[in-house]
């Protein structure tokens, strides 16, 4: 049994929840990658927060050497990142959540683990996921590869759990999916959804069960020729994830664009919507959706969500670069239909930081609204945010942000959960923080994942996230769960309370320094997560990898 990782008091009222700008603000610095040692805390304001957190990581189950190959980058040993969380539509105590172990600086884990509760988010017990031979795969059942990256996981009507993977090594990179029928007590062999070798890269990929029927299971990813371009990939299951029909290209932005974060939520009407961002050779991005109203068989043109314009997270003081799912939107459907999207944007500040951006559309995707700043402190800098409703309507957002930063010695981060019954008015509180980012892995920038965790457990949302140690480095990081149970017994005071009203960004000039910071985000995002890709092309040509 896990106990909380620090004793919590209840919030006296709501006045800690709607504290939005509370702590001093420091300048911001210039961007560089320059990594910098883990020291001790520095004295911060601890804020009090209304629930508990429990982890549900522990050390690594892996052993030196497991994944066969010689070493190439830093591993960072009983590290986790990168997790997402899924609750049972048939048992709301019942969470499955799963993340990245053992995380290596130039891309991927040693494994993926998985990680069962059956009461609520409070106790937890782990699995490995075969995606890997660290975690179990090999040549007779399938997840030979040295690492893998990206877990997914959903849960359809009849209980049955589905998770997915990227796995590669050397030029060759899968897609994996696996299934539970034991609430992810164990795993089936993987099967394989796409298998490629040197003239493509598989990326980025998403499972989602049908939240009606079980028989219908979807993926997506991106797969990137060596030549150009990045279409939008989709396969599906009809017999709850048995097996798989064969994949098929469902959007294609052309030879000189590219796909990234495809992501299918189905709406209540059974009309399935990926999607993904857009990258332009202009050194520009957009959030865009198609549609299906067919189970994934045709797929309509696409239609634009809005311009992403992420300038990235950095260090204030001095300019370290966060690796923060920059460009990664993440959507969500309510129980009427309406999508709700969410990502990291420049445009409210004319370019100096990013802040939280929500756009939503009441017509399955086709019209979107101008998107509107929704984090409580407009000049802190926002980053990765989480978007889920639960089946009242109420819309939820997670995120981190520096507004504690004080310091230059550390960089305290504050994971933030913030609410809204209509998309408008926001009420926010302090889920878990301040917690030392710089301590975290370095993986192109310090690193706790391209996304995080959020589900909701009946009228209690359940954020999932990862937390780095402080001075711990033989232990970096940690997940843990999060249930809000307090502010779900707050609905009435919520209701009265003066909230957090969403802004639309001033008119702002795309400036050269704005669009240059933009694009350099941009380029990041594809170059972090594709430097495998690229080194084993580099191999194959007789060239060095570019580190």
């Amino acid at each position: 049994m896990r106990t909380p990782l620090l004793p919590r008091t209840l919030t006296a009222g709501i006045g800690i929840a709607l504290a939005a700008i509370a702590f001093a603000q420091a300048a911001r610095g210039t961007r560089t990658e320059t990594p910098r040692a883990v020291r001790p805390m520095a004295a911060t304001t601890q804020l009090t927060t209304a629930d508990p957190v429990y982890r549900a990581s522990a050390t690594s189950p892996f052993t030196a050497g497991c994944d066969g190959v010689p070493a190439d980058g830093t591993l960072y040993v009983n590290s986790e990142v990168e997790p997402y969380v899924a609750v049972d539509p048939t048992n709301a105590n019942h969470v499955v959540a799963v993340w990245q172990q053992d995380r290596w600086s130039s891309g991927g884990a040693r494994g993926l683990m998985s990680a069962t509760s059956n009461d609520g988010g409070k106790t937890w017990q782990r699995t490995p996921l075969p995606f890997s031979r660290c975690a179990g795969g090999n040549a007779t059942i399938g997840g030979n590869y040295a690492r893998t990256s990206d877990p997914w996981v959903s849960i359809g009507p009849s209980g049955i759990v589905h998770t997915i993977s990227i796995s590669f090594e050397g030029n060759n990179s899968a897609v994996l999916a696996s299934r539970s029928l034991d609430g992810g007590q164990s795993w089936s062999r993987p099967s394989t959804l796409i298998l490629d070798g040197a003239s493509f890269f598989n990326d980025k990929e998403a499972i989602t069960a049908d939240p009606k029927d079980a028989n219908y299971v979807y993926a997506v990813w991106d797969r990137l020729p060596s030549g150009g371009g990045g279409p939008a990939m989709f396969a599906r299951s009809i017999n709850g994830g048995q097996s798989w029909q064969l994949a098929k290209k469902i959007y294609d932005p052309g030879v000189a664009s590219q796909t990234i974060g495809n992501e299918i939520v189905v709406l209540p009407s059974g009309v399935l919507v990926d999607l993904f961002t857009q990258l332009n050779p202009d050194g520009s991005a957009e959030a865009r959706v198609v549609r299906s109203s067919d189970k994934g068989t045709t797929w309509s043109a696409s239609f634009k969500v809005a311009d992403l314009l992420p300038v990235g997270a950095v260090d204030p003081e001095n300019g370290t670069g966060v690796r923060d799912g920059a460009a990664l939107p993440q959507a969500a459907v309510g129980p009427y239909g309406g999508i709700y999207v969410v990502w990291a944007d420049g445009r409210f500040s004319g370019g100096v930081r990013d802040g939280i951006a929500l756009s939503r559309s009441g017509n399955g995707g086709q019209t979107w609204t101008a998107p509107v700043q929704i984090n409580g402190d407009p000049n802190a800098e926002a980053f990765e945010p989480s978007v889920h409703v639960r089946s009242d309507g109420t819309v939820s957002v997670s995120y981190f942000d520096f507004r504690n930063n004080t310091t230059a010695a550390t960089l305290p981060t504050i994971v933030w959960l913030a609410r809204s019954r209509d998309a408008i008015t926001w009420h926010e509180a302090a889920v878990a923080g301040p917690f030392d980012l710089a301590a975290a892995p370095n993986a192109g920038g310090l690193f706790v994942g391209d996304y995080q965790g959020l589900s909701s457990m009946g009228n209690v949302f359940e954020p999932f996230f990862v937390r780095s140690n402080g001075s711990n480095t033989a232990n970096r990081t940690d997940a843990f769960s999060a249930p809000a149970v307090s502010f779900a017994a707050m609905v009435e005071t919520l209701r009265r309370a003066i909230g957090i009203t969403a802004r639309e960004a001033a008119p702002y000039t795309m400036t050269p320094a704005f669009r240059q910071r933009v694009a350099a985000t941009l380029a990041k995002v594809v170059e972090r997560r594709e430097v495998q890709w690229r080194d084993a092309i580099r191999r194959r040509e007789g060239k060095p990898p570019q580190r």
